[in-house]
Protein backbone atom coordinates (compact mmCIF):
# COMPACT_ATOMS: atom_id res chain seq x y z
CA UNK A 1 0.00 0.00 0.00
CA UNK A 2 1.45 3.38 -1.06
CA UNK A 3 2.29 5.43 2.18
CA UNK A 4 2.27 9.48 2.61
CA UNK A 5 6.07 9.64 1.55
CA UNK A 6 5.90 8.80 -1.54
CA UNK A 7 2.30 10.06 -3.31
CA UNK A 8 0.88 13.65 -2.94
CA UNK A 9 -2.48 14.55 -3.75
CA UNK A 10 -2.97 15.93 -7.14
CA UNK A 11 -5.02 19.05 -6.32
CA UNK A 12 -2.39 21.88 -6.67
CA UNK A 13 -1.30 20.37 -9.93
CA UNK A 14 -4.46 20.80 -11.61
CA UNK A 15 -4.80 24.21 -10.28
CA UNK A 16 -8.17 23.77 -8.02
CA UNK A 17 -8.55 26.53 -5.77
CA UNK A 18 -7.91 26.17 -1.97
CA UNK A 19 -11.50 27.69 -1.24
CA UNK A 20 -12.57 24.46 -3.40
CA UNK A 21 -10.09 22.26 -1.83
CA UNK A 22 -11.53 23.38 1.92
CA UNK A 23 -15.37 22.84 0.93
CA UNK A 24 -14.08 19.13 -0.84
CA UNK A 25 -14.28 17.41 2.64
CA UNK A 26 -18.03 18.79 3.46
CA UNK A 27 -19.21 17.13 -0.29
CA UNK A 28 -17.71 14.38 0.90
CA UNK A 29 -18.70 13.82 4.38
CA UNK A 30 -22.09 14.51 2.63
CA UNK A 31 -22.07 12.13 -0.09
CA UNK A 32 -20.76 9.60 2.70
CA UNK A 33 -23.74 9.51 4.60
CA UNK A 34 -25.94 8.82 1.13
CA UNK A 35 -23.96 5.95 0.72
CA UNK A 36 -24.55 4.66 3.88
CA UNK A 37 -27.87 5.04 3.62
CA UNK A 38 -27.52 3.70 -0.52
CA UNK A 39 -29.01 6.66 -2.21
CA UNK A 40 -27.54 6.20 -5.73
CA UNK A 41 -27.64 9.93 -7.25
CA UNK A 42 -28.28 13.30 -6.01
CA UNK A 43 -29.11 16.73 -7.29
CA UNK A 44 -26.66 19.60 -6.51
CA UNK A 45 -29.35 21.08 -4.83
CA UNK A 46 -29.84 18.59 -2.30
CA UNK A 47 -26.06 17.69 -2.12
CA UNK A 48 -25.53 21.63 -1.62
CA UNK A 49 -28.07 21.98 1.04
CA UNK A 50 -26.52 18.67 2.79
CA UNK A 51 -22.57 20.16 2.75
CA UNK A 52 -24.27 23.47 3.90
CA UNK A 53 -23.40 25.55 0.52
CA UNK A 54 -25.17 27.00 -2.36
CA UNK A 55 -25.99 25.10 -5.30
CA UNK A 56 -23.85 27.76 -7.66
CA UNK A 57 -21.41 26.97 -6.04
CA UNK A 58 -21.48 23.29 -5.46
CA UNK A 59 -21.07 23.17 -9.08
CA UNK A 60 -18.36 25.24 -9.70
CA UNK A 61 -16.97 23.45 -7.37
CA UNK A 62 -17.32 20.11 -9.11
CA UNK A 63 -16.34 21.82 -12.47
CA UNK A 64 -12.74 21.61 -11.62
CA UNK A 65 -12.65 18.06 -10.45
CA UNK A 66 -14.28 17.24 -14.17
CA UNK A 67 -18.15 16.47 -12.73
CA UNK A 68 -20.87 17.85 -14.46
CA UNK A 69 -23.54 15.57 -13.23
CA UNK A 70 -26.71 14.50 -15.52
CA UNK A 71 -29.55 16.55 -16.35
CA UNK A 72 -32.57 15.25 -14.86
CA UNK A 73 -30.30 12.76 -12.75
CA UNK A 74 -27.92 14.46 -10.85
CA UNK A 75 -24.81 13.23 -9.46
CA UNK A 76 -23.67 9.80 -8.87
CA UNK A 77 -22.94 9.46 -5.15
CA UNK A 78 -20.50 6.61 -5.11
CA UNK A 79 -18.25 8.33 -8.15
CA UNK A 80 -18.27 11.59 -6.60
CA UNK A 81 -16.99 9.70 -3.20
CA UNK A 82 -14.24 8.31 -5.07
CA UNK A 83 -13.34 11.27 -6.88
CA UNK A 84 -13.08 13.59 -4.26
CA UNK A 85 -11.66 11.10 -2.01
CA UNK A 86 -8.93 10.91 -5.12
CA UNK A 87 -8.76 14.29 -4.98
CA UNK A 88 -8.09 14.71 -1.38
CA UNK A 89 -5.47 11.78 -1.41
CA UNK A 90 -8.03 9.39 0.71
CA UNK A 91 -7.41 6.56 -1.60
CA UNK A 92 -4.47 5.67 -0.51
CA UNK A 93 -2.73 5.17 3.21
CA UNK A 94 -1.48 8.32 5.27
CA UNK A 95 0.33 7.22 8.48
CA UNK A 96 0.25 10.06 10.77
CA UNK A 97 1.92 10.90 13.90
CA UNK A 98 0.58 12.57 16.97
CA UNK A 99 3.11 14.51 19.50
CA UNK A 100 1.93 15.35 22.94
CA UNK A 101 -0.40 12.54 24.31
CA UNK A 102 -1.69 14.95 27.32
CA UNK A 103 -5.73 14.94 27.45
CA UNK A 104 -6.18 16.08 23.85
CA UNK A 105 -3.80 14.33 22.19
CA UNK A 106 -5.25 11.06 23.85
CA UNK A 107 -8.72 11.90 22.63
CA UNK A 108 -7.66 12.54 19.11
CA UNK A 109 -5.80 9.01 19.65
CA UNK A 110 -8.90 7.40 20.34
CA UNK A 111 -11.04 9.22 17.40
CA UNK A 112 -12.49 6.04 15.36
CA UNK A 113 -12.23 8.50 12.03
CA UNK A 114 -8.88 8.49 10.96
CA UNK A 115 -8.78 5.10 10.17
CA UNK A 116 -11.88 5.36 7.59
CA UNK A 117 -11.00 8.42 5.74
CA UNK A 118 -7.73 7.17 4.95
CA UNK A 119 -5.10 8.20 7.72
CA UNK A 120 -3.37 5.24 9.99
CA UNK A 121 -2.12 6.53 13.14
CA UNK A 122 1.45 5.06 13.11
CA UNK A 123 3.01 6.53 16.17
CA UNK A 124 2.17 8.08 19.76
CA UNK A 125 4.91 10.96 21.16
CA UNK A 126 5.41 12.33 24.22
CA UNK A 127 8.20 14.07 26.11
CA UNK A 128 7.30 12.73 29.41
CA UNK A 129 8.92 9.45 30.40
CA UNK A 130 6.83 8.19 32.39
CA UNK A 131 4.21 7.77 29.52
CA UNK A 132 6.87 5.61 27.31
CA UNK A 133 5.13 2.06 26.70
CA UNK A 134 2.04 2.78 28.01
CA UNK A 135 -0.81 2.04 25.33
CA UNK A 136 -3.15 4.63 24.49
CA UNK A 137 -6.67 3.22 21.88
CA UNK A 138 -3.87 0.19 21.19
CA UNK A 139 -0.85 2.00 20.71
CA UNK A 140 2.28 1.89 23.13
CA UNK A 141 3.29 5.79 23.86
CA UNK A 142 7.29 6.30 22.51
CA UNK A 143 9.27 9.22 23.86
CA UNK A 144 10.28 12.19 21.71
CA UNK A 145 14.08 11.14 21.50
CA UNK A 146 12.90 8.53 18.83
CA UNK A 147 10.85 11.09 16.87
CA UNK A 148 13.14 11.08 13.75
CA UNK A 149 13.71 7.32 13.23
CA UNK A 150 9.60 6.56 13.81
CA UNK A 151 8.93 9.60 11.25
CA UNK A 152 11.56 7.76 8.66
CA UNK A 153 10.86 3.86 9.01
CA UNK A 154 7.05 4.70 9.35
CA UNK A 155 7.36 7.02 6.06
CA UNK A 156 5.18 9.81 7.89
CA UNK A 157 4.27 13.16 5.92
CA UNK A 158 1.58 14.05 8.33
CA UNK A 159 2.39 15.07 12.31
CA UNK A 160 -0.04 16.31 14.91
CA UNK A 161 1.00 18.58 17.33
CA UNK A 162 -1.20 18.65 20.61
CA UNK A 163 1.45 19.84 23.09
CA UNK A 164 1.46 22.84 25.25
CA UNK A 165 2.75 26.10 23.49
CA UNK A 166 6.22 26.27 25.12
CA UNK A 167 6.98 23.15 23.17
CA UNK A 168 5.39 23.39 19.89
CA UNK A 169 7.57 24.87 17.83
CA UNK A 170 11.23 22.58 18.68
CA UNK A 171 8.49 19.94 17.96
CA UNK A 172 7.51 21.47 15.15
CA UNK A 173 10.96 22.29 14.16
CA UNK A 174 12.16 18.38 14.42
CA UNK A 175 9.29 17.27 12.90
CA UNK A 176 9.62 19.35 9.72
CA UNK A 177 13.82 18.59 9.86
CA UNK A 178 12.79 15.12 9.88
CA UNK A 179 11.41 15.33 6.82
CA UNK A 180 7.14 16.00 7.75
CA UNK A 181 5.91 18.65 4.70
CA UNK A 182 2.41 18.70 6.50
CA UNK A 183 1.41 19.74 10.30
CA UNK A 184 -2.13 20.08 11.94
CA UNK A 185 -0.92 22.14 14.88
CA UNK A 186 -3.48 21.91 18.21
CA UNK A 187 -1.60 23.87 20.37
CA UNK A 188 -2.34 27.72 21.18
CA UNK A 189 0.62 29.42 18.76
CA UNK A 190 1.33 30.18 15.54
CA UNK A 191 4.17 27.68 14.49
CA UNK A 192 6.79 29.10 12.30
CA UNK A 193 7.51 26.84 8.89
CA UNK A 194 9.67 26.99 5.88
CA UNK A 195 7.82 27.26 2.27
CA UNK A 196 6.73 23.62 1.19
CA UNK A 197 5.41 23.09 4.58
CA UNK A 198 1.94 23.36 5.12
CA UNK A 199 0.05 24.24 8.47
CA UNK A 200 -3.46 23.67 9.76
CA UNK A 201 -4.32 25.33 13.00
CA UNK A 202 -7.19 24.43 15.18
CA UNK A 203 -7.54 26.25 18.08
CA UNK A 204 -10.74 25.34 20.40
CA UNK A 205 -10.41 28.66 22.26
CA UNK A 206 -10.55 30.98 19.72
CA UNK A 207 -13.66 29.01 18.19
CA UNK A 208 -15.49 30.03 21.30
CA UNK A 209 -14.70 33.19 21.41
CA UNK A 210 -15.95 33.84 18.11
CA UNK A 211 -18.82 32.28 19.09
CA UNK A 212 -19.22 34.46 21.77
CA UNK A 213 -18.90 37.35 19.92
CA UNK A 214 -21.90 36.28 18.01
CA UNK A 215 -24.04 35.61 20.95
CA UNK A 216 -23.21 39.03 22.23
CA UNK A 217 -24.49 40.95 18.92
CA UNK A 218 -27.24 38.75 19.23
CA UNK A 219 -28.08 39.71 22.44
CA UNK A 220 -27.55 43.65 21.78
CA UNK A 221 -30.29 43.49 18.77
CA UNK A 222 -32.84 41.65 20.93
CA UNK A 223 -31.97 44.52 23.79
CA UNK A 224 -32.22 47.05 21.01
CA UNK A 225 -35.17 45.95 19.57
CA UNK A 226 -36.97 45.65 23.27
CA UNK A 227 -36.33 48.98 23.38
CA UNK A 228 -37.60 50.48 20.52
CA UNK A 229 -40.82 48.26 21.00
CA UNK A 230 -40.86 50.36 24.54
CA UNK A 231 -40.12 53.49 23.56
CA UNK A 232 -43.00 53.07 20.50
CA UNK A 233 -45.46 52.06 22.62
CA UNK A 234 -44.51 54.87 24.98
CA UNK A 235 -44.81 57.42 21.64
CA UNK A 236 -48.17 55.74 21.40
CA UNK A 237 -49.59 56.44 25.35
CA UNK A 238 -48.52 59.71 25.23
CA UNK A 239 -50.64 62.85 25.99
CA UNK A 240 -53.43 59.51 27.08
CA UNK A 241 -55.57 59.98 30.37
CA UNK A 242 -54.97 56.93 32.33
CA UNK A 243 -57.37 54.89 30.67
CA UNK A 244 -55.93 55.08 27.84
CA UNK A 245 -57.71 57.73 25.95
CA UNK A 246 -57.17 61.62 25.21
CA UNK A 247 -59.10 62.93 27.67
CA UNK A 248 -62.36 65.73 27.35
CA UNK A 249 -61.88 69.04 27.00
CA UNK A 250 -63.69 70.04 30.22
CA UNK A 251 -66.13 73.30 30.30
CA UNK A 252 -65.08 76.47 31.74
Amino acid sequence: MATGRTHRPATRSRGIPEATVARLPLYLRALTALSERSVPTVSSEELAAAAGVNSAKLRKDFSYLGSYGTRGVGYDVEYLVYQISRELGLTQDWPVVIVGIGNLGAALANYGGFASRGFRVAALIDADPAMAGKPVAGIPVQHTDDLERIIDENGVSIGVIATPAGAAQPVCDRLVAAGVTSILNFAPTVLSVPDGVDVRKVDLSIELQILAFHEQRKAGEEAEAQAGAAAQAERKNNGKGPDGDVPAVMPA
